[in-house]
């Protein structure tokens, strides 16, 4: 599958940002799919987690209650709602798709990367 990732930019504290990412390729619905992301000179970092229905969710504590993931798997899209935004999130953000079932946050058990798109966020 191959993702392209889209929607970043610049925004202010506290502002929100939505990115997309458009899969093609097999069909969308056999992957969970996740974001990551990665800011200068620090490790690539789990974001969110979503199963191959949308039933199923999970973030990393930094983001909750703050970031959504969703799916749209008839139009094999994924979205990253991102509200509150903090200059902590600055960074490149890549979504990802996972063959496997289950969830995780290693980068690792992401069979898939999109090219990535940058967050900033200005204090």
């Amino acid at each position: 599958v191959q993702l392209q990732a889209s929607g970043g930019g610049l925004v202010q504290a506290g502002g929100s940002l939505r990115l997309s990412c458009a899969a093609s390729g097999r069909t969308f619905s056999m992957y969970s799919m996740g974001w990551f992301r990665q800011a200068p000179g620090k490790e690539r970092e789990f974001v969110a987690h979503i199963n191959w229905n949308g039933a199923t969710t999970y973030y990393a504590d930094s983001v909750k209650g703050r970031f959504t993931i969703s799916r749209t798997n008839a139009e094999n899209t994924l979205y990253l709602q991102m509200n509150s935004l903090k200059p902590d999130d600055t960074a490149v953000y890549y979504c990802v798709a996972r063959s496997g079932s289950g969830y995780s946050p290693l980068p690792y058990d992401y069979d898939y990367w999109g090219q990535g798109t940058l967050v900033t966020v200005s204090s």
